[in-house]
């Protein structure tokens, strides 16, 4: 299923386009672009997400990372 996306261009730009579309399938190239950046700007915002989440974790007293390695050694 896909839905329908309208947009307005500069008449110069779409006189080019319809000069190179021997050249170029404008729908599939408008297509994967809107994909890519999509995906890249969801990737950004997922990682801020995670930062703000980080961010506001309580902080680890100092030594704890050093004794759960002793323990977890020790118990093997």
């Amino acid at each position: 299923m896909s839905d329908v996306l309208s947009i307005r261009v500069p008449r110069e730009i779409k006189r080019k386009m319809e000069s190179l579309k021997d050249l170029v399938d404008w729908n599939e190239e408008i297509r994967k672009f809107l994909e890519s950046r999509v995906d890249e700007l969801y990737r950004r915002k997922v990682i801020e997400e995670v930062r703000r989440i980080i961010e506001n974790l309580p902080e680890t007293p100092r030594g704890t990372v050093t004794a759960y390695v002793r323990e977890d050694r020790d118990s093997n």
